[in-house]
């Protein structure tokens, strides 16, 4: 029985380290390439599945289908700790099959870093390879 993983975060970065974290270290299978969700979406995922108010909204979330049962992805995911919210949704969730229906119509989460490099690096790196003029050979 497969579930769906939500993930919540207040930057698309934490988003995607909690994804990494997910399959890296609570060994969790994705049956599917994540999905970019609206954040506003999201945060009324949570409020449906937790039954509770929200305490701070997402800016940045995704949702990925697992090859894992719910309660499996719920017990690994107790064990590690990542920089998102996490919510695992499962067919006994009134919203499950309307995400079913809806997940592969949204975007692909783009999962890469964007590593911004610093000017000043880049020059001494520019030095480095430059050969020195005082050098006799």
């Amino acid at each position: 029985m497969k579930s769906f993983a939500l993930v919540r975060a207040d930057d698309s970065d934490k988003v995607k380290i909690a994804l990494h974290d997910l399959e890296r270290y609570g060994h969790i299978q994705f049956s599917a390439t994540p999905k970019c969700i609206e954040p506003n979406y999201a945060d009324e995922l949570l409020v449906s599945v937790m039954g509770v108010s929200l305490k701070s909204k997402c800016n940045s979330a995704a949702l990925v289908e697992l090859n894992n049962h719910a309660g499996a992805a719920i017990s690994r995911l107790k064990k590690i700790h990542p920089p998102a919210h996490i919510i695992i949704i499962s067919p006994r969730h009134k919203m499950f099959e309307e995400l079913a229906g809806k997940f592969p119509k949204y975007p692909e989460f783009d999962r890469t870093f964007n590593h911004q490099k610093n000017p000043q690096s880049m020059e001494i790196i520019q030095e480095k390879a430059e050969p020195n003029p005082m050098h006799k050979e």
